[in-house]
């Protein structure tokens, strides 16, 4: 069995697209999206802040860069999960977003707990 890092994140997403808050006649397409994060490493560890690279359909990518998530710098014990929800809106109906939150364990060491992309879509109306 494979041993378990100190020090691990594990970061998944869910993404909903909001049409009550887009206005796709004036480009502006709004999404929601869910993470979850839960310390599956063997040390405890916070969130210090986040770094998101966002990237429309044109190619056109938007870095957001700050403190925490939502207001919030959540302490995980090894096995303990966090989830919270926030938005983004992009020009075009389709884009992705990926990125990573900055850690501090308990011990004091610093790492990166990457995001894997995830694609923001307007769902396609079947006739």
């Amino acid at each position: 069995m494979a041993e378990r890092t100190k020090y691990e994140i594990t970061v998944t997403a869910r993404v909903d697209y909001l049409p009550e808050q887009s206005d796709e006649a004036a480009g502006r397409y709004v999404f929601a999206y869910t993470i979850t994060l839960t310390n599956t490493g063997t040390v405890a560890a916070q969130l210090i802040s986040r770094h998101w690279i966002i990237t429309d359909g044109e190619g056109h990518v938007q870095e957001v860069k700050g403190l925490g998530v939502v207001g919030e710098q959540p302490f995980l014990k090894p096995g303990e999960r966090y989830e919270y929800t926030s938005g983004s809106a992009i020009p075009t109906p389709v884009g992705t977003m990926k990125g990573s939150y900055q850690m501090v364990a308990e011990d004091g060491t610093r790492f990166d707990a990457p995001i894997p992309e995830f694609v923001l879509s307007v769902p396609r109306v079947l006739h």
